[in-house]
């Protein structure tokens, strides 16, 4: 009696399978399902902005089908670190990453786009350059709201920058808060964490995040944790005193009771490559110890950032123009030169760590005048000048109005697979989402902005095998997702929200190259999100479904 019981519900379950309509279904579908389990054949199901169904759908009937004739199909990929904050101002489609299959861009390395004060809106317009806009927001969740309905293609999140709020109510000094001020800034993140921010965000190498104290970090922190957010940060060194600066993100990290995550994990300049087995043990040490520590990387042997990151954080304080005011002192002029001509006395000096002028490549310039030496090395543009290196560059400072756009060469392609195989690791851009149109060509960015996630499943899993592509998946995807606690999205569930990435895993492969960046990955055929196909046999449909995910903090309604 029990087996005809149990013959019947497997009769009415098939039955009602077949009769089941899906408004789309996936055929034929090779699914990694971000677990990192092997792959298995199957269908998948999508109604509205959710994933129905999974598996073998038989006679189920849907408004439309896709036969994917056994490409891989996972869920969306998460940026860990995007700063595709203005890009998609400017340009919502978000193509240089969703022809990747990146569905959720995630903001704030030490700068988020809100809580701004009006001295803070006007810097940030009068610091503009290829890409102008409007600041009609004050804080973070209006910056996201804003951006989703203007409409975009990705989903969007942001940590709240530690920089930003200690502009915010200290300007630029180097000096402690006071109490008030730190209850400010307390209050501040909080106010970021009900709106939805996923944690705290620093970036510790640039005035004024340098001048922050570890306790400052702590106390933020603590707001954080609260809140059920984590701590991310830009290390106060990737270079000679890395190992020191990974000690303070696990003091953070203890004190604070908070998950913390190190960006791009690096170890920056010849005489520091050694340090990433250091590194690693010492995470490893922490992780077994109870603390929850992650890192995430970009999939090459440079850097980008600008021209501050080779001066001393006391040229810099009080802002650009202060800066500029005292690069034009000669005095000053001769003890930076003797300073960035050897390594920093408790600073990041990347112009001293890249070892020789042509590891510097200038690729971002805000004055027309000057954009004629976009794709240089400071080697070139030294011998243009007539000028020693060190002079060149505070010249350019000077001249720019800026901090110039700057590629650095710093790492070891060694170092990029050891921390590629590391478990829990994943992954960003550390850049723009762009196309190579408009404005967007004024500048040159890194490669990194249009290819690292392909260039992950071309070179580094396809060719080079140092992870298998349903690991790549997982540390992509489900691995970031919990790391920011985000609820339905991150793996290939019924229920979840439909996120997905479809390529061909034969023929994905990155094409930016330092000489070229503004180059698109190929090799990703289709890309949904929250159930709208944004990308169609590998051609952007111009679909802008894209919404704001928020951490576990938010005391709004839910989307």
């Amino acid at each position: 009696m029990q087996r005809l019981f149990i013959l019947f519900l497997t009769l009415l379950a098939i039955s009602c399978q077949q009769s089941t309509k899906y408004d789309l279904i996936l055929r034929n579908a090779t699914i990694y399902d971000g677990s990192g389990s092997n792959p298995y054949a199957g269908d998948v199901a999508i109604n509205g902005d959710t994933i129905a169904a999974i598996g073998d759908l038989g006679g189920g009937t849907a408004a439309e089908e896709i036969d994917l004739n056994g490409l891989a199909t996972a869920p969306g990929f998460i940026n860990m670190l995007s700063w595709a904050t203005t890009s998609l101002i400017i340009d919502g489609k978000s193509q240089g990453d969703i022809r990747q299959g990146v569905t959720l861009e995630v903001f704030g390395e030490g700068w988020s786009m809100g809580p701004l004060n009006e001295t803070m809106k006007a810097e940030a317009i009068e610091s503009q350059g290829d890409l102008k806009y409007d600041i009609t927001w004050t804080s973070l969740g209006e910056y996201l709201e804003y951006l989703e309905s203007k409409g975009v293609s990705c989903n969007i999140a942001s940590f709240v920058g530690a920089t930003t709020v200690r502009i915010h109510e200290i300007g630029y000094e180097d000096r402690e808060p006071t109490a008030e001020e730190l209850e400010r800034m307390k209050e501040l993140v909080a106010h970021a964490m009900e709106e939805g921010a996923v944690g705290v965000g620093s970036s510790l190498i640039y005035a004024p995040a340098f001048y922050a104290k570890t306790d400052e970090l702590i106390e933020l922190s603590k707001v954080a944790t609260s809140y059920g957010g984590m701590y991310i940060s830009h290390l106060r060194s990737e270079g000679d005193l890395f190992l020191e600066a990974l000690d303070e993100l696990i003091t953070i990290s203890s004190e604070a009771d908070i998950p913390a995550e190190v960006y791009h994990l690096k170890a920056g300049g010849k005489n520091n490559w050694h340090k990433m087995d250091l590194a690693l043990a010492k995470i490893d040490s922490a992780r077994n110890a109870g603390l929850k520590i992650t890192a995430d990387m970009y999939n090459y042997t440079a850097g980008a950032t600008g021209l501050d990151a080779s001066m001393p954080p006391w040229v810099q304080e009080g802002g650009y123009d202060a800066w500029a005011e005292r690069l034009a002192d000669p005095q000053i002029r001769e003890r930076l030169k003797t300073e960035m001509a050897n390594p920093g006395d408790g600073w990041e000096n990347l112009y001293f760590a890249a070892g020789t002028t042509d590891n510097l490549l200038l690729v971002g310039f805000k004055n027309d005048s000057l954009k004629y030496l976009t794709g240089k090395t400071l080697t070139e543009v030294s011998e243009m000048r007539g000028t020693s290196p060190e002079e060149t560059i505070m010249d350019l400072v000077i001249q720019d109005g800026s901090r110039v756009g700057t590629v650095y060469f710093l790492m070891s392609e060694e170092n990029i697979k050891k921390q590629i195989a590391i478990d829990y690791v994943s992954f960003c851009s550390d850049a723009e989402s762009m196309a190579p149109e408009g404005n967007f060509l004024k500048s040159n960015p890194h490669p990194r902005a249009y290819g690292n996630f392909s260039r992950l499943l071309g070179k580094y899993v396809r060719e080079e095998q140092v992870i298998t592509l349903q690991e790549a998946v997982r540390r992509l995807t489900s691995l970031p997702a919990g790391n920011l606690k985000i609820q339905k999205r991150g793996s290939l569930a019924v229920g979840n929200f439909a996120d997905l990435a479809i390529f061909d895993p034969d023929e994905i492969t990155d094409h930016a190259t330092f000489d070229e960046p503004h180059q698109f990955a190929t090799g990703m055929v289709h890309v949904f999100v929250n159930g709208q196909q944004v990308l169609r046999d590998g051609e952007h449909t111009g679909a802008l479904p894209g919404r704001v995910v928020r951490g576990p903090g938010y005391t709004g309604s839910s989307n």
